[in-house]
């Protein structure tokens, strides 16, 4: 039988264990992050273009995305008022992902949660504060890979390691034959060994480092198996879009509420990843044809303008805006179970 406790995370301490996950672009920002922190819980700042409505993003959108950032982090802040933890969730396929990080760190952010590659040098961008890193893992090879490379670089191993299963939104660490091969008894055996090995980690450098479960979280009862697994906690994204509290659009939520378990899809993301999102108009337009590309606005690593058939940012910030017919819409795959409005207040009493 398990303990649910609060999950602690070096100095900082969570009442309630569950982190809400970075949603891109503008989907989780202050208005979510500092509602989810002051209920106890770990709000999550997504800096993926996070500064899209600042007056010069498309002139310089580094410069906007800093702005932007220390401006989402002094919001959350205040909403907070000093409760739970703070967090941003930035992607190592960010250009520029060590200014990110650095950005991060200036503003004194509590927790900094990183995937979409292997943060391999993250310990070296927060070396001398007090920010907490947590990188995002699929696989126990990736996460032995990442806790080896700390060790033997940085003579350090993660504040908190987050292991993101195949049922999570947005872009996934599978492929997609993984994708429709692994069941959930499956990945309950590599949760179980990510745990074991974090463990042997957290020996050597005597500290408890929490692992918390994401993908698929939806209900109380998710949390209380990822416990049952060894877990300390969960992660948890789609269940707070259709918040009041979330900076998405209505439009945004609404297509969340609309949405069947058949429209749920995995579609091929100008990045080079697999992501789960909402199979609406835009999705099958580009199924069938390439979107023409005004600008790029120097986002992912990976991305090549003159080869992949849309531009992300633009498709994200219409989803957002509640362009919808123009926006790519990511989502969990528990999306279609999201059938009314809530508050981050109801859902952390669910979850307390």
């Amino acid at each position: 039988m398990f303990e649910q406790k609060s999950l602690v995370i070096g100095d900082q301490t969570a009442e309630i264990p569950v982190i809400q996950g970075g949603m891109g672009v503008g989907v989780s920002l202050a208005n979510l992050a500092g509602s989810v922190a002051s209920c106890g819980g770990v709000g999550v700042i997504s800096t993926a273009q996070i500064g899209w409505r600042e007056e010069d993003f498309h002139r310089n959108p580094l410069e906007a995305n800093f702005r932007a950032m220390g401006k989402e982090i002094q919001k959350a802040r205040e909403i907070s008022k000093g409760r739970g933890i703070l967090g941003v969730n930035i992607m190592v396929a960010t250009q520029n992902y060590k200014e990110y990080v650095k950005q991060a760190v200036k503003n004194k952010i509590d927790l900094i949660i990183s995937g979409a590659g292997l943060p391999v040098d993250l310990p070296a961008f927060v070396q001398g504060s007090r920010t907490k890193i947590a990188p995002i893992v699929s696989s126990l090879k990736s996460a032995k890979v990442l806790c080896k490379m700390w060790d033997r670089r940085y003579q350090t191993a993660p504040d908190l390691v987050v292991i993101e299963g195949p049922q999570a939104g947005g872009h996934l660490g599978f492929d997609r034959e993984e994708l429709e091969e692994i069941t959930q008894t499956k990945y309950d055996d590599v949760i179980r060994s990510i745990i074991s090995l974090v463990g042997e980690y957290a020996k050597k450098y005597r500290k408890k480092i929490p692992v918390v479960v994401a993908g698929g979280i939806f209900e109380k009862k998710d949390m209380d198996h990822a416990l049952e697994l060894g877990a300390d906690g969960v992660q948890m994204g789609t269940r707070f879009v259709t918040t009041q509290e979330c900076d998405a659009s209505q439009a945004y939520k609404q297509a969340y509420l609309n949405a069947a378990k058949e429209d749920i899809c995995i579609v091929k993301s100008p990045v080079g990843m697999p992501g789960r999102a909402i199979r609406n108009l835009f999705v099958r337009k580009t199924e069938k044809e390439k979107i023409p590309i005004e600008k790029c606005h120097h986002c992912i690593v990976t991305c090549n303008p003159g080869k992949i058939p849309y531009c992300i940012t633009d498709a994200l910030v219409h989803a957002v805006e509640g362009d919808l017919d123009r926006g790519l819409i990511f989502c969990g795959a528990n999306a279609w179970r999201c059938n009314k409005m809530e508050t981050v207040q109801d859902i952390m009493k669910e979850f307390a």
